[in-house]
């Protein structure tokens, strides 16, 4: 039997998963890799004030090497219906394109690597393991998901040697780029307090307005680094800055200021808080006053080295594509940030222009030239490890 891709994308993409509810999706791909001889293991995991989200392990073999595709089947909601040409969750086809939510973030890359793996297996007997870690957390907060499975992967004893994501990596075109590392992200929220009072007697209160301004220019002025060879330059972006306050003669009690750096191999979320609480107390110590500082969760910054993996990866997509892929670390945060604490890993998808709007969409030709760079990987892998 010969397995399809479009026909396996399509399939994912009339399921309406949007994150956290991927339960049918995952019940689509345990069908399918069970049937291809796949132990298949749910992994649910659950944490108060965050949603439930159900996940799935599946394994082929026992041995090493042990090489494993990660990706996700939760989506992002589809927005507005009708601004949509194609209904985002049917899946249709039009001159060669196939349009819905998730089609290329990212069960389109599941699909292909599924379809590569299962129609592999009919003509190879495995010479080590091939594992497939699906979340329907990752469009979510990332509690539920990738993290946690990788510890019950570690208490199994179930750690790949080698993982894929199958995130898009690529820009514009198939073949451009496979991602080997992703920056860090660090987001937080300074509050600085003050006291309320009249705008025409501001000697009677302690405007935090000014305060915040100088700290924000404190740590916005100068450039955080000049980039690497691999990364580009660190970024802090200032998202929001809050009063509360409809009334212009009134100086609030307290401002809230929201931003998010992206930060490269020069930096570390440790070093970046320390810096940042050091500016800050600087601005106190100089206008007096009170702030509090809270990050959210934070990702690591990181590099696959180059090596076997990387090797296999660029000869099968240039095999493909006759594109010499470039290496890449830009973009987003990604699962990726997880897996590279266990094994080392790279990410390599479809096209990303599309992913999160109306119109999501993906060339069929791409399914169809993903799966077979899949396919080759897999050659390519167990030839060399």
């Amino acid at each position: 039997m010969t397995h399809d891709p479009i026909a396996l994308t399509r399939e994912l993409v009339r399921c309406p998963s949007v994150t956290p509810d991927s339960g049918a999706a995952l019940d689509i791909v345990e069908k399918h890799l069970e049937s291809a001889g796949f132990t298949c293991t749910r992994l649910p995991f659950t944490q108060e004030g965050t949603p439930d989200v159900d996940n799935l392990y599946a394994r082929i073999g026992n041995a090493a090497p042990h090489i494993c595709f990660a990706g996700h089947v939760d989506v992002v909601p589809a927005g507005e219906a009708g601004g949509w040409t194609y209904p985002p969750f049917g899946g249709e086809i039009a001159d060669g394109v196939l349009y819905g939510r998730g089609a290329v973030d990212m069960k389109g890359a599941v699909a292909c690597f599924m379809t590569a793996v299962m129609n592999w297996l009919e003509g190879h007997d495995v010479p080590g393991s091939i594992s497939f870690l699906i979340t329907g957390d990752e469009e979510g907060p990332s509690i539920n998901g990738t993290k946690k499975m990788l510890e019950w992967l570690e208490e199994h004893g179930e750690v790949p040697d080698h993982c894929i994501v199958g995130e898009p990596s690529n820009p514009k075109v198939l073949g451009e780029a496979i991602k080997i590392g992703r920056r860090g992200t660090l987001s937080a929220r300074l509050t600085v307090h003050g006291v309320q009072g009249h705008a025409a007697y501001p000697h009677l209160a302690d405007n935090p307005v000014h305060k915040i301004i100088e700290m924000l220019h404190r740590i916005t002025a100068k450039p955080l680094d000049g980039g690497t060879a691999f990364f580009e330059p660190s970024s802090l972006q200032v998202t929001g800055i809050e009063t509360g306050n409809p009334a212009t003669n009134v100086i609030p009690a307290q401002i809230t200021a929201r931003f998010n750096i992206r930060f490269n191999e020069t930096h570390n979320a440790a070093g970046l808080k320390s810096w940042m609480r050091g500016e800050f107390d600087a601005v106190i110590d100089e206008m007096g006053g009170a702030y509090d500082l809270d990050f959210d969760p934070y990702g690591d910054v990181f590099r696959t080295r180059p090596g076997p993996l990387i090797d296999v990866v660029r000869e099968a997509v240039a095999s493909v594509t006759g594109t010499e892929p470039e290496l890449t670390t830009n973009g987003g945060t990604s699962d990726a940030r997880f897996i590279k604490d266990y094994c080392p890993v790279i990410e390599f998808g479809l096209t990303g222009q599309t992913m999160h709007k109306l119109d999501e969409c993906v060339a069929v030709e791409d399914l169809q030239n993903l799966t077979q760079i899949y396919t080759l990987v897999l050659d390519g892998y167990f030839a060399r490890f």
